[in-house]
């Protein structure tokens, strides 16, 4: 699966880590669920419209992920 590299630092916003864009494979509503557990990162919120990710959240869990499936 091709997307755009992942950028290093800063934020991200949900279309770049979902797929097909992003890294991590699981649709919108999974996502949110998952935040509300807290088995996501939690977002930031820029303004009224505009929710954001730390990129450094985003790439401890995959690749957290990837480390624990090669277990």
């Amino acid at each position: 699966m091709a997307y755009a590299p992942f950028p290093k630092d800063g934020f991200v916003r949900l279309s770049q880590i979902l797929a097909p864009n992003g890294p991590i494979p699981v649709s919108k509503s999974t996502w949110w669920q998952g935040v509300q557990e807290g088995r996501f990162p939690r977002p930031q919120k820029l303004g009224p419209r505009t929710t954001v990710w730390k990129v450094e959240d985003i790439r401890a869990l995959f690749s957290g992920s990837a480390s624990e499936a090669g277990e």
